[in-house]
C-alpha cells in the first residue's frame, strides 16, 4: 500500500482515509477475480471462497473517516458442476467451483474506482484552494 502522508486539512484528511480503504478493496476485489476458476487441490475439498471488504467509520482530527477494518469470507454456496474427471471431483463427480461472480466483481472493480479517483479529486481540489487563498493574501 502506497504511503499516504496526513494531509494538513481535515477534508484531506478524510479524504485520504478513503483512498486508503478503497486502495485495500481494490485489492481483494483483485484478489477474488484472481481466484474466479480455482479449485480445492483434494478431492471434494472446498475451493477458494470470496472475500469481502468490511469497513467502519473512523474518527480523524475534524471529521470521520473510513477504514478497511477486516476481510471476511462470503458465505454464499459454491457452484457445483459435474465433471467425473477432475481432480477435484467428489465421489458423486461434482466439483466445487468457487463463489466468485467475476460480473460482480468487476462492477465493485469499477465502483471502488470511481470512489478512489473522488477522493483524489477532493484532496487536489483542496489543494488548489489552499494555493489559490495563499495567491489572494499575497497580493
Amino acid at each position: 500500500m502506497a504511503d499516504i502522508r496526513p494531509p494538513a486539512n481535515a477534508a484531506q484528511a478524510i479524504a485520504a482515509t478513503a483512498l486508503r480503504a478503497e486502495q485495500a478493496r481494490m485489492r481483494i476485489i483483485a484478489e477474488n477475480i484472481a481466484n474466479a476458476n480455482s479449485t480445492s487441490r483434494t478431492p471434494g475439498g472446498d475451493p477458494y471462497r470470496r472475500q469481502v471488504p468490511v469497513f467502519e467509520p473512523m474518527r480523524i482530527d475534524a471529521g470521520q473517516g473510513v477504514e478497511m477494518v477486516r476481510v471476511t469470507p462470503d458465505r454464499s454456496d459454491f457452484k457445483l458442476e459435474y465433471d467425473p474427471g477432475h481432480p477435484s471431483a467428489d465421489a458423486e463427480g461434482y466439483v466445487k467451483l468457487p463463489n466468485v461472480n467475476t460480473l460482480i466483481e468487476s462492477l465493485d472493480m469499477k465502483a471502488a474506482q470511481r470512489a478512489y479517483e473522488a477522493n483524489l479529486t477532493v484532496i487536489e481540489t483542496a489543494r488548489a484552494m489552499q494555493l489559490r487563498t495563499l495567491d489572494l493574501i499575497r497580493k
